[in-house]
C-alpha cells in the first residue's frame, strides 16, 4: 500500500471517528444544487493568509480557478507528481484511482484541520469541486471559515443548460461573462446563445458584412416599439441605429472565459424562419426577392444553402462546441407553397408537404454539420417531415415533442414553455414589469421532473438534460434579464444535479435563504419574494368545515390574519398553521415586518353554504376544464389565480347550469365567480342570469347582473357576480345561465346560495 493511500483511509477514519453534526447545524452549509453526500463532522479549516495549493499535472490550469475565492489568498500552483508525495496541508486537487471509487464524473471534496482536497477524475469534475468550494465562500457567515466536512458529489444529467437571447436585445460582453460566473457558481455547463433572430444579427460573419452593418441595427431602442412600429433596420452610425454586435474575437474570448469554468458555449444560428434581418439585406435569398416580405429562406434557391453553409463555416471556426443550433421554430411556409423554385424542388425531390421541404433543408445543414464535426439541435419543429439521425431535439413546446424523438431513438434536451421559460411572469402580473404572458413561479420551475412519464424506459438514456430559456422580447436591459434569471434559474440548477429522490421543496427554500446574500455580492437584480399572502380554502364535506391555509413566498413568519373581515392589524393572530372554521367567514390576511404591515391585505370567504354536495345537471357541458366534473360547482372550493388550478371548470358555450336542493329552500343571496385570464383565452360572460323553479319545468327569473369589466383587460381577473334578494325567495332548482359574448372560454368556479 502506498503513501499515499495509507494517508487517504487514516483521513477517512479520522474523519468518519468524528462526531456526525446533527441536521439542524448541517443548515450552516447552504449548497445549490445540494450535493449526493454531504456530512459534516467536528472541526474546522481556516484559510491562512496565504494557502498553497499543489495539483496534478492534468488539474493544473482549472486549479486557477481558485483565485477567484473571495476570501483567500493561494500560492502558485505546485505539482505533485505522484500520490506517494501529496502533501499534508493546503488545497490539494488529487487524480482519482481505482480505490477511490469514484465515477468519471464524480469529485469527493473532504475539509479537515489541514486544509481541503478535492478528488477526481476529469478536469471537469475537479472544477465542479472548486465551484462548490468558493460557492461555500459566499454562503457560509465567514469565508475563510470551512467546517470540517466530507462531500460526493456528481450530476445527474450530462446537459445543465440556461439560454440567452442577444437578439431582442443586444448585451454587453462584461454582462456576458457575470452571466457566466452565475452559471458556473450553481453548475450549469451549456450556456445556449441564441445569436440570430429577427430582431437583429449579433455575430460577425467576415464574408457577408451586411450582416453586421445592417442586419445588427434597428430603428428602435426595444423590441416592443421596433415590433409595433414597422420592423425596419439602419445601418451603422445612423443617428437612430439601435443594436450591435459581438465581434468574432469577442466570441471567442467569451468561449474562453466560459471554458476555464466547465461551460460550453453553444451558438444558435436561426433558421430556416425567424430571418427577417437577413432577408432584409440579402433579399434574394427570400422566395419574393423583395426585403421586408418573407421571415423564412427560399429553400428552393441554392444560393440560400450557398450563404447558409458559408455562415456556418465560421460559425464552427469560432465555436468549438460539438453542437451547433440552427433553430427550426416557427417558420411560416406559406410562401413555399407558391413559389416556383421551392415548388420545383419538391417535385425533383418528391417532396409532398412543406414540412418534408422543411426535413430536406436540415438534412442538408446537418450534412454540412457533419463535416466540421459537429451535431445539429433543433427546436422540436425539426420533428415534422423527418429529422435526420443523430440530430438533437430540444423540446419546448410542452413535452410532446421530447417524448415523441426520445421514443424515436433521438436525442431530447427537454425545455418545455410549461415549466422552463424564464420570460414568463414569475408573481401577480398586476404587480410585475411587463413580460410575455405565462405564469412560472419559482415553485414550479423546482417541481419540473425532466424525464417524462411517456418516455419508454429503455429510452430514458435519450433525455440529455434540461434548459431555463430566456427569452428577451421584454428585457431591454441586463438588469431585466437577472430580474427574470433568479432565482428560478437556481431552481432548475437543482433539478438537473441533484438527486430527484433528495428533492425537497421546504429544503431548497431554507437553503435559498443564503443565496440571497451570494446574489447580493454578485449585485444581481434578482426578483424579491413578494409579500403578498395567498389564502387557500378547502372545504371538507364530512365535517362541513372549511380548512384555511395561507401561504407567502417570505421564509420567516409575518402572517397576520383575522377572521371578521377587519384589516390585519400587528396586534391580529399571527398564522402558524391552517386554521378549521366551522361557520362561513371572511378571512383577510397580509404580511408584516417590525410590526409594520410590508405587503397588501388578500382575503377569501369561506363559505359553507347550501347548494354544498347538491347535484347539478348541465344544460351545457363543460370543456377543457373539466375541474372536478360534476362536483366542481358545489364543493365549497374557490378557484385561485390560475385557470388550470382544478377548481376552474371552462365552458366553450354558454354556461346553463342547474342546482337541485332537493326540497324547496329559503334563499337570500347566490353568488358565482368568473375568470377573465387572456393567457387561456378565458373572458367574462356578457351577463349574468339566475333564475328559480318548483318544479325543474317551469323557471322564473330571479336577477340578471351585466359585466362591467373590459375583454381588454391585460391581468387575470376574477368577478363575482352576486344577487342579493330584496325579499326572500323559495325555490328548489336554481338555474345560472351566463352568456359566452367572446365565444371562447367561460371559467367559473363556485355557485354559493344562502
Amino acid at each position: 500500500m502506498t503513501q499515499y493511500a495509507r494517508r487517504l483511509i487514516l483521513g477517512l477514519l479520522v474523519l468518519s471517528s468524528m462526531a456526525v453534526i446533527p441536521a439542524l447545524a448541517q443548515n450552516q452549509l447552504s449548497l445549490i444544487p445540494e450535493p449526493n453526500t454531504l456530512e459534516i463532522h467536528e472541526g474546522e479549516f481556516v484559510f491562512p493568509s496565504v494557502t498553497p495549493v499543489y495539483a496534478f499535472d492534468e488539474f493544473s490550469d482549472v486549479a486557477l480557478l481558485l483565485s477567484e475565492h473571495p476570501y483567500a489568498h493561494f500560492t502558485p500552483v505546485e505539482r505533485i507528481k505522484s500520490h506517494k508525495r501529496i502533501p499534508e496541508n493546503g488545497v490539494r486537487l488529487i487524480r482519482a484511482r481505482e480505490e477511490d471509487k469514484l465515477p468519471a464524473d464524480a469529485y469527493r471534496l473532504v475539509v479537515d484541520t489541514g486544509g481541503v482536497t478535492i478528488t477526481a477524475h476529469q478536469p471537469a469534475a475537479i472544477i465542479n469541486g472548486i465551484l462548490t468550494l468558493l460557492q461555500l465562500a459566499y454562503t457560509q457567515p465567514d469565508g475563510r471559515i470551512l467546517p470540517a466536512m466530507m462531500i460526493e458529489d456528481r450530476p445527474r444529467f450530462a446537459y445543465r443548460g440556461l439560454h440567452l437571447d442577444v437578439s431582442r436585445h443586444f448585451y454587453p460582453l462584461s454582462f456576458l461573462k457575470k452571466f457566466i460566473d452565475l452559471m458556473a457558481l450553481y453548475k450549469f455547463n451549456m450556456f445556449h446563445w441564441h445569436l440570430t433572430d429577427g430582431a437583429g444579427w449579433r455575430l460577425e460573419i467576415k464574408q457577408y458584412p451586411e450582416l453586421t452593418r445592417k442586419a445588427a441595427w434597428r430603428t428602435h431602442v426595444t423590441w416592443k416599439d421596433w415590433w409595433q412600429n414597422g420592423r425596419r433596420y439602419l445601418n451603422e452610425g445612423d443617428p437612430n441605429a439601435s443594436g450591435g454586435y459581438y465581434t468574432q474575437n469577442e466570441a471567442r474570448e467569451l468561449v474562453a472565459y466560459a471554458a476555464r469554468k466547465g461551460i460550453t458555449v453553444i451558438p444558435e444560428i436561426e433558421m430556416p424562419g425567424h430571418s427577417d434581418e437577413v432577408l432584409a439585406v440579402y433579399p434574394e435569398l427570400s422566395c419574393s426577392g423583395q426585403a421586408y416580405q418573407h421571415a423564412e429562406f427560399c429553400i428552393g434557391n441554392e444560393e440560400s444553402f450557398t450563404f447558409l453553409t458559408n455562415v456556418l463555416n465560421e460559425v464552427a471556426d469560432v465555436f468549438p462546441s460539438e453542437y451547433i443550433h440552427i433553430g427550426g421554430d416557427e417558420a411560416g411556409k406559406e410562401s413555399w407553397k407558391t413559389c416556383p423554385k421551392c415548388q420545383a424542388l419538391m417535385e425533383k425531390e418528391g417532396l409532398k408537404t412543406v414540412d418534408e421541404l422543411q426535413s430536406y433543408a436540415v438534412k442538408r445543414i446537418d450534412a454540412f454539420l457533419k463535416t466540421k464535426g459537429k451535431k445539429l439541435i433543433g427546436w422540436d419543429e425539426i420533428l415534422e417531415g423527418g429529422i435526420p439521425e443523430g440530430a438533437t431535439v430540444m423540446s419546448w413546446r410542452g413535452e410532446e415533442g421530447g417524448i415523441q424523438a426520445a421514443n424515436a431513438g433521438h436525442n431530447v434536451i427537454m425545455t418545455p414553455n410549461s415549466h422552463l421559460y424564464f420570460d414568463y411572469y414569475q408573481s401577480d402580473p398586476r404587480t410585475q414589469p411587463e413580460a410575455i404572458g405565462g405564469y412560472i413561479p419559482l415553485r414550479n420551475v423546482y417541481e419540473y421532473e425532466p424525464i417524462p412519464l411517456g418516455v419508454a424506459a429503455d429510452k430514458v438514456i435519450h433525455i440529455l438534460g434540461a434548459q431555463g430559456n430566456i427569452w428577451t422580447e421584454y428585457m431591454p436591459t441586463t438588469e431585466q434579464v437577472e430580474y427574470m434569471a433568479f432565482p428560478r434559474a437556481l431552481a432548475l440548477a437543482e433539478v438537473v444535479w441533484s438527486d430527484p429522490k433528495q428533492r425537497d421543496w421546504k429544503d431548497f427554500n431554507e437553503r435559498l435563504q443564503q443565496h440571497y446574500k451570494l446574489l447580493q455580492k454578485f449585485h444581481v437584480n434578482y426578483y424579491r419574494p413578494s409579500y403578498r399572502v395567498d389564502i387557500a380554502v378547502h372545504f371538507n364535506p364530512d365535517t362541513l368545515t372549511n380548512t384555511v391555509s395561507m401561504s407567502t413566498e417570505q421564509y420567516g413568519p409575518g402572517i397576520r390574519y383575522t377572521t371578521d373581515g377587519k384589516e390585519p392589524d400587528a396586534k391580529s393572530a399571527l398564522y402558524t398553521e391552517p386554521i378549521e372554521l366551522s361557520v362561513p367567514a371572511t378571512v383577510k390576511a397580509a404580511y408584516f415586518v417590525d410590526s409594520g404591515r410590508v405587503g397588501p391585505v388578500t382575503m377569501a370567504k369561506a363559505d359553507v353554504h347550501k347548494a354544498i354536495g347538491k347535484a347539478v345537471s348541465y344544460q351545457t357541458p363543460w370543456d377543457t376544464y373539466a375541474a372536478e366534473e360534476t362536483r366542481t360547482l358545489v364543493n365549497g372550493s374557490k378557484g385561485g389565480q390560475r385557470a388550470d388550478d382544478g377548481q376552474w371548470q371552462g365552458f366553450r358555450n354558454n354556461v346553463d347550469v342547474t342546482v337541485d336542493f332537493e326540497r324547496r329552500e329559503e334563499l337570500h343571496r347566490v353568488a358565482v365567480d368568473f375568470l377573465q385570464d387572456r393567457a387561456v383565452n378565458g373572458y367574462l360572460p356578457g351577463e349574468v342570469k339566475v333564475l328559480l323553479s318548483d318544479n325543474g319545468k317551469n323557471f322564473r327569473e330571479a336577477g340578471t347582473l351585466v359585466n362591467d369589466i373590459s375583454p381588454e383587460e391585460r391581468f387575470p381577473v376574477s368577478k363575482t357576480f352576486e344577487f342579493q334578494f330584496d325579499s326572500p325567495q323559495t325555490a328548489r332548482y336554481l338555474r345560472i345561465v351566463a352568456t359566452n359574448v367572446q365565444h371562447e372560454l367561460l371559467l367559473t368556479d363556485e355557485v354559493v346560495v344562502y
